[in-house]
């Protein structure tokens, strides 16, 4: 079980984030947590999410997959808001908000199938 409790953190830091950024108000002295969970989640968290949806566990070292996660989280926050912008719906704080974690989950979700799947055929039982 050790293997999915990163899925757990994700989670509830993706929740956390949504958290601070709806519930605290922009003039609150708080709002210096929002801002650095904020760029943390926009940051490292769905090019994480990504780098363990693609690579097998031990395939890459903590500096490559941190540099991967930081520079794929950029590109999946711009392709986001890019189709946002080109959409009906508009690029607005909620919607790159909700889309991000949206996008972050879903990585997620995947990538925690692949690892338990792949966790399975190493061990069968």
């Amino acid at each position: 079980m050790k293997d999915t409790s990163w899925f757990g953190i994700i989670v509830l830091y993706t929740v956390v984030t949504l958290l601070f950024i709806y519930l605290i108000p922009n003039d609150s002295p708080f709002s210096v947590f929002t801002s650095i969970f904020g760029f943390v989640f926009v940051a490292v968290v769905p090019g994480y999410c990504l780098v363990n949806l693609l690579f097998k566990e031990g395939k890459l070292d903590l500096v490559e997959k941190a540099v991967l996660s930081v520079a794929l989280s950029f590109s999946i926050a711009g392709m986001s808001g890019l189709f946002l912008g080109l959409s009906p719906i508009g690029m607005t704080t909620a919607s790159l908000t909700i889309s991000l974690s949206i996008i972050v989950v879903v990585l997620a979700f995947l990538a925690l199938i692949r690892k338990t799947k792949f966790v399975q055929i190493q061990n069968p039982e």
